[in-house]
């Protein structure tokens, strides 16, 4: 989840770097690979993620080592379009509405993986498919704002000046997503803008990641930032004062949100599409999905799987008591160019 303009060519630049096997495989390694274009969140940095779990038992099984990009849901969509007349990927993970985008792009070839049959959201003509189910949401330090604002009235407050940050819309899946969760709740673009435009006088400013702004509100650094419940939820594992919470529109009402799921599609081209369809089949498998809220805090795309333990029972309880609303992925990828053009219009960029 990540930039835009100037950060988009820096976040490349750190996208590229990542170009290693979570099994270290390199570009001079031989024998069968699959290279995979994904949104950051289901990996970490201690290899204890779903994905370095996953991916080292995919190897194990396969034979099948996994080459790793790692950047916004954006991002990945325009790099897969960079090389659309040489893919160098086969498999691309992103949040909505960004899966949508490269469907329209051409992107995605056909691919219906094994257990789809048990997902609620994926595309009816087999062009993507959850593997992990999600849902946007805002984090706070619960050190120094130890109950969270009530309304997105709230953060308009100068204690915020300086200590609130959201990730760039346009190439951050959970960017886009504050624009998309602001359009529903106040009630129009026109009106969502209104607010970010003021919103922006306590913005930080840009950020290449969302989940590098886990960690600033772990520390203080920041109060407020905005995030998506699998990730946060995983960060807060080792961030103890990370804490999630879901924006109320007025005082007394019911704070909302909307799922955001990680998605998978087989791409165009893909020079090894035979291993990103077994790769995509076993993130699917049972096995795989039994350890989405255990290892990954995130809630599992199959609707079979039932989730347990006690990371599922507090996922759960997260989401008590929130409006969950379903936007129109097809309307919001058919007005993102518009919804982008305002957001930059009213903040600045």
């Amino acid at each position: 989840m990540t930039t835009r303009t100037g950060t988009a060519a820096a976040a490349g630049t750190a996208a590229l770097a990542l170009v290693a096997g979570l099994t270290a495989c390199g570009p001079a390694e031989t024998g069968p690979t699959v290279t995979v274009y994904s949104a950051d969140g289901l990996r970490n940095e201690e290899g204890t993620g779903w994905y370095d779990e996953l991916f080292a038992e995919f190897e194990a099984e396969t034979g099948i080592s996994v080459q790793y990009v790692e950047g916004g849901s954006g991002e990945m969509v325009q790099r897969a379009a960079r090389e659309r007349s040489n893919p160098q990927a086969d498999v691309i993970v992103t949040l909505p509405p960004f899966i949508q985008q490269a469907d329209g792009l051409d992107l995605l070839q056909e691919y219906v993986p094994e257990g789809a049959e048990h997902v609620g959201t994926k595309d009816p003509n087999g062009r993507w498919t959850s593997i992990v189910d999600n849902y946007f949401c805002l984090i706070h330090n619960t050190e120094e704002l130890p109950e969270p604002p009530a309304t997105w009235e709230d953060l308009l407050d100068p204690r915020f000046e300086g200590r609130l940050q959201y990730s760039t819309p346009g190439v951050a899946g959970d960017g886009t997503a504050v624009v998309i969760q602001a359009v529903h709740d106040f009630g129009g673009l026109e009106p969502a803008m209104d607010y970010l435009g003021e919103l922006q006088t306590n913005n930080v400013g840009p950020s290449s990641s969302t989940g590098a702004l886990g960690p600033k509100v772990d520390k203080g650094e920041l109060l407020v930032a905005n995030g998506d419940v699998q990730m946060n939820y995983a960060q807060s594992r080792t961030m103890p004062d990370i804490g999630i919470w879901f924006p109320a529109v007025e005082e007394g009402g019911d704070p909302t949100t909307f799922a955001l799921p990680y998605t998978a599609g087989l791409l165009t081209g893909a020079p090894n599409a035979d291993n990103g369809r077994a790769l995509i089949d076993f993130l699917l498998s049972e096995s795989a999905q039994s350890r989405v809220a255990p290892v990954a805090g995130g809630f599992p795309a199959r609707g079979d799987v039932e989730p347990e333990g006690e990371e599922a029972e507090e996922l759960a309880a997260l989401l008590e008591g929130v409006t969950v609303f379903e936007p129109d992925w097809e309307v919001v990828e058919a007005e993102l160019p518009t919804y982008l053009d305002a957001w930059e219009q009213a903040t600045g960029g």
